[in-house]
């Protein structure tokens, strides 16, 4: 996919959560190709730092869990002081975990919807003052798990479901005070999440049974540029990879294609679900341990 330059981009403030890997970290660098500052937020000050190091002497990096609240909104105000304004925010950060529901530790299912729903809300609560002082835009990154279900993916569905129904609701309610409002749609991309999901040889074996193209990972590059371009063309929608735009069109009739296929597979997958079962107490990846790692340093620090 070639790169388009897209210079309404440049001199703009960009905040990325979740950037300090994968998809997160890959779009905060294009953007500032563009000549765009990006600010970055996350859990991994060291990976951060390092990425802001990437990006340019403009970037800059500030550790903040999304579900905690008191820490966005100082992210949010000590970037505003900063650089003046905020111009655009890509609520990106999320974690996933699989497995049947019955088996998923409560815990690790909620922590799931905190993040990626929860965390989406409290990032749009903590930078929307400043998107209205710059007339901005928000970027909320759901997933092909909001428009179809994905069995052994129950929090994340509900999740990324949630998210694309917030920001829908948001979208007019901001218009009125000239900030865009945008879902961006991935399928599943080659990121740390995807492959910690499938280190997992029942969620891998899963996800292989899927309809074409659901069952591909994508390479993460062409994804960040059409999200680039969504971003430098407030776009309400933006697809990550071309057919899920073709998947929005069809999305009522995918629970009964899923729903006719799954039951057979899943009950082949029985016996192997069932003794990888305990492997599955946390989210998967490593933004799932990161995570995992920064609550067990506040419950104890």
């Amino acid at each position: 996919m070639s790169t388009r330059r897209h210079p309404r981009l440049r001199g703009r403030v960009a905040v990325v959560t979740g950037a300090a890997r994968g998809l997160g970290r890959l779009l905060a660098l294009r953007l500032a190709r563009e000549g765009a500052t990006p600010v970055l937020v996350g859990l991994e000050p060291g990976e951060l730092e390092a990425v802001a190091a990437e990006c340019g002497p403009a970037a800059a990096a500030y550790e903040a869990d999304v579900t905690d609240a008191p820490a966005l909104a100082a992210a949010a105000e000590q970037a505003e002081q900063r650089f003046g304004r905020i111009d655009v925010v890509v609520a990106n950060a999320g974690i996933a975990a699989g497995g049947p529901f019955t088996d998923t530790p409560a815990a690790a299912f909620d922590r799931v919807v905190e993040v990626n729903l929860l965390g989406s809300i409290a990032t749009a609560r903590a930078f929307l003052p400043a998107l209205q002082r710059s007339r901005g835009y928000l970027l909320q990154v759901a997933s092909l798990a909001a428009l179809t279900p994905a069995p052994l993916m129950g929090a994340y569905c509900a999740a990324k479901s949630g998210v694309e129904a917030f920001a829908h609701c948001l979208a007019p309610e901001q218009a009125c005070h000239g900030v865009g409002v945008g879902v961006a749609y991935l399928s599943w991309t080659d990121t740390d999440m995807v492959r910690g999901a499938d280190s997992d040889a029942a969620l891998r074996a899963m996800r292989a049974r899927l309809p074409w193209p659901m069952n591909r990972t994508y390479a993460p590059e062409p994804a960040v540029e059409r999200l680039v371009e969504g971003i430098a063309r407030r776009r309400a929608h933006v697809y990550g990879q071309p057919w899920l735009r073709a998947a929005q069109g069809v999305r009522g009739v995918l629970p009964g294609v899923i729903g006719a296929f799954a039951p057979h597979e899943l009950a082949r997958l029985g016996e192997e679900l069932a003794a990888t079962r305990r492997t599955r107490a946390a989210a998967v990846g490593a933004g799932g341990a990161a995570d995992v790692r920064a609550r067990a340093a506040r419950r104890t620090g």
